[in-house]
């Protein structure tokens, strides 16, 4: 027990009966609260009023350094502050239909024989008892919150001061959720007033101005000065209404959800009150007018995901989208993905003699995404998880001469010109290489020559070797998968037990580290399952548990989930460190993926920090149980810096991660959560998939749409009817806010 518990030794208060007991009721699955209670401790400490003993007055305290759970809150009952409760609610309660109220000028009390009279006509008959029942429980409820604020002091002070008033709001809502109120809620509503489960953006003030309401009903006059009394937050002694508590009225707090909107997505124009965002890739350089479109049609954030493409397909998405929201005067913000620490797919390429590189088009037949190789000279390797279709080793003295953007034309296999376009060189010794893309299908072999025409002349080369990148493995139920931690160096230390099993590459080797023999794995959103067989330092196996029956296909970079592994990931990859310089010049938004503690969050404010990048804003992405258990911490952590603040529901994750059975639940908590501390919520993940890519919506997607509502922002991925889907979601969400208003 933290502080001083009374005048009495802490001894004298052990002998008493001191006993530790978890809280009956918790927050749903995930924070871990303690009840440190007493049974019969010190005499003098004691509840004035009979009604309070069944709730008892709690503190919500954030652990301190040295506490080993520090990301959990911990609820702890101090005699010091039940004292306080003593001096502060000291007022006699009569038997009969009178009540006793504290007189203001402190020489006594005020006895009120009946309810009001002038609204007697108008109010429904209830016993006075009942009433003052349930405005003690309401002050003792309100007095745990403002011990909740007191005690959480020193970390709010933290918080900087666009986000104080939001922290502390947080705190009483936390604290709120740790008693059991569903008999004060049956009251509450007994009387008509509020429901303790709709307060969570203005939790004090809430309770506050039900204290007032029960306040004028058992007293015989409505004078402005007879306002309820409150505790000030330096020593609990009775005050009036000051302007700390003004601060927290229920008016302002409404607000503050939407300047942090404002300040995260900027105004919105469209009559509606939640904003549309939109994931896109390098099909919109082959196709401006997709971005004009969805513009057009009410998006106005633009997604980038830096797991896929590379600076420069980012840098011209960028510019079609700055360029097309100043054409049309439509304000669009970009938020930038930082790829995380996620375990992705990698598929084993493999030696032949012809490689096909297969440009993908779309139904039309125009070029989405032209086919990318890497180039490089033999020797040379390649660098780790290169997403190119294939890899091309060349004579060295041809690629010295080549630069940036010179045309490589060559003959394929069945006689057609085809040509390369040099996109980039790479100057790290170990990866010497360059990346071309190629807009039309070519079959490319050994031996096959290469030229580049310039001013002075042309020169020509030959391709010495080809390593080929399968598009896919299908996987059915009962075959084996192994895992490796390089796409070669291993291949010869597999036992037997793993021959004719389908091979691919893991993007990270703490993959090997941290997952154990036996333990579920999902890959693709779960779209496959397996359990691990065998595991050593360079390789494990999975055999398939749930795949199609026709087999599921597994691709490159999908998502590879343990969730009953405790993964040693930090927050921000080297990758992500060099994206970030990226992202603070070029976006409005980071998203930051894969957190899991306090400690990542500090992270990237250092690495904020570092580059005076004090304006750009956060997205918080929630996609593990880790971060998902340690939702308040983090969110206090991250309001200590000024930046825009918001949280994604990265839902496709958080299924794999937590169970499909517990999704609805955690949606629900979040969103709470979120709303207690005023920060703005995206909601991912399958928003009208069927609509995305087959043009029709099913039920199901369009009372998931309503149910988004209740966050600031809607995210579709991307898809052929993707514009079609912003006009539909538009539309639900400017017809919702005509209702409204």
């Amino acid at each position: 027990m933290v502080g001083k518990s009374c005048n009495h030794a802490a001894g004298g208060c052990r002998k008493r009966g001191m006993t530790s007991l978890k809280l009956q009721r918790q927050l749903p699955s995930t924070y871990r609260f303690h009840l440190i209670a007493s049974k019969q401790c010190c005499s003098h400490v004691q509840l004035p009023i009979k009604s309070i003993k069944k709730y008892p007055i709690l503190l919500a305290k954030l652990p301190e350094e040295d506490d080993p759970e520090c990301n959990s809150w911990k609820i702890y009952a101090f005699y010091d502050t039940l004292n306080a409760v003593n001096r502060t609610l000291a007022m006699n309660l009569n038997e009969g239909n009178a009540y006793t109220q504290p007189d203001k000028s402190g020489l006594g009390s005020v006895e009120v024989p009946e309810l009001i009279p002038s609204y007697g006509h108008c109010l429904p008959q209830l016993p006075t008892n009942h009433l003052v029942s349930i405005l003690e429980k309401l002050k003792a409820v309100h007095l745990h919150l403002l011990a909740a604020e007191h005690w959480n002091a020193s970390h709010l002070r933290l918080c900087h001061r666009n986000y104080v008033v939001s922290a502390t709001n947080l705190t009483h809502y936390l604290a709120l959720k740790c008693l059991r109120l569903q008999q004060l809620q049956e009251d509450l509503s007994s009387i008509g007033l509020l429901t303790l489960e709709f307060i969570n953006s203005h939790v004090l003030a809430s309770i506050g101005t039900s204290i007032q309401l029960l306040h004028h009903l058992l007293s015989n006059t409505l004078e402005s000065n007879d306002s309820a009394t409150y505790l000030d937050r330096n020593g609990y002694s009775p005050t009036q209404i000051s302007e700390n508590v003004v601060n927290f009225a229920i008016s302002s707090m409404k607000k503050r959800l939407s300047v942090h909107n404002t300040a995260l997505f900027g105004e919105c124009l469209d009559k509606r009150t939640g904003q549309i965002m939109v994931t896109v890739g390098r099909e919109v350089v082959k196709n401006e007018m997709l971005v004009k479109n969805l513009l057009k049609a009410g998006a106005n954030v633009i997604r980038i995901n830096c797991a896929h493409d590379d600076p420069n397909v980012w840098r011209e998405i960028i510019r079609i989208v700055k360029h097309n929201s100043h054409l049309l005067e439509k304000p669009c913000r970009i938020l930038m993905d930082l790829a995380g620490p996620k375990l992705r797919t990698v598929l084993l390429r493999t030696h032949s003699n012809m490689v096909k590189l297969s440009p993908k088009k779309d139904s039309s037949g125009n070029v989405v995404f032209p086919a990318q190789v890497w180039l490089c000279f033999d020797g040379s390797n390649p660098p780790a998880g290169l997403s190119t279709d294939a890899i091309i080793w060349i004579q060295k003295r041809f690629f010295n001469k080549l630069k940036m953007g010179d045309y490589v034309s060559f003959v394929d296999v069945r006689g057609r010109k085809r040509v390369f376009k040099v996109l980039k060189r790479s100057t790290l010794s170990a990866e010497y290489g360059c990346i071309a893309e190629c807009l039309q299908t070519a079959y490319i072999k050994v031996d096959t020559e290469l030229s580049v025409k310039k001013k002075k002349g042309e020169f020509v080369g030959r391709v010495i070797k080809v390593l080929a990148n399968e598009q896919f493995v299908r996987l059915k139920v009962g075959d084996l998968l192994t895992i490796l931690r390089s796409s070669s160096s291993y291949l010869n230390e597999l036992s037997s037990t793993t021959l004719g099993s389908t091979k691919i590459t893991c993007s990270s080797d703490h993959f090997f580290e941290s997952v154990k023999q036996g333990e579920p794995i999902l890959f693709d959103d779960g779209k496959i399952l397996g359990k691990v067989r065998e595991v050593n330092a360079n390789w494990a196996t999975v055999v398939v548990t749930h795949a199609r029956p026709k087999g599921s296909k597994l691709g490159s970079g999908k998502s590879i989930n343990i969730p009953k592994s405790r993964m040693k990931l930090k927050g921000l990859t080297p990758k992500d460190l060099l994206d970030l310089d990226f992202v603070g010049t070029n976006a409005d938004m980071v998203g930051i993926s894969f957190i899991r503690n306090v400690d990542d969050i500090v992270i990237v404010q250092n690495e904020l920090e570092k580059r005076n990048l004090t304006k750009l804003g956060i997205v918080l992405k929630i996609e593990t149980k880790d971060s998902l258990q340690r939702l308040p911490s983090l969110l206090f952590q991250a309001m200590q810096t000024s930046n825009p603040l918001g949280v994604m529901i990265a839902r496709g994750d958080l299924m794999v991660e937590c169970g499909w059975d517990q999704l609805g639940d955690i949606q629900e908590e979040i969103l709470s959560i979120c709303s207690a501390a005023h920060i703005p919520v995206i909601w991912a993940t399958q928003v009208l998939e069927s609509l995305v890519k087959f043009g029709f919506p099913t039920r199901a997607e369009i009372t998931d749409v309503f149910k988004a509502m209740g966050a600031s922002c809607i995210m579709l991925n991307k898809g052929d009817n993707i514009v079609q889907a912003v006009t539909a979601l538009n539309s639900l969400l400017s017809n919702r806010s005509s209702s409204e208003r």
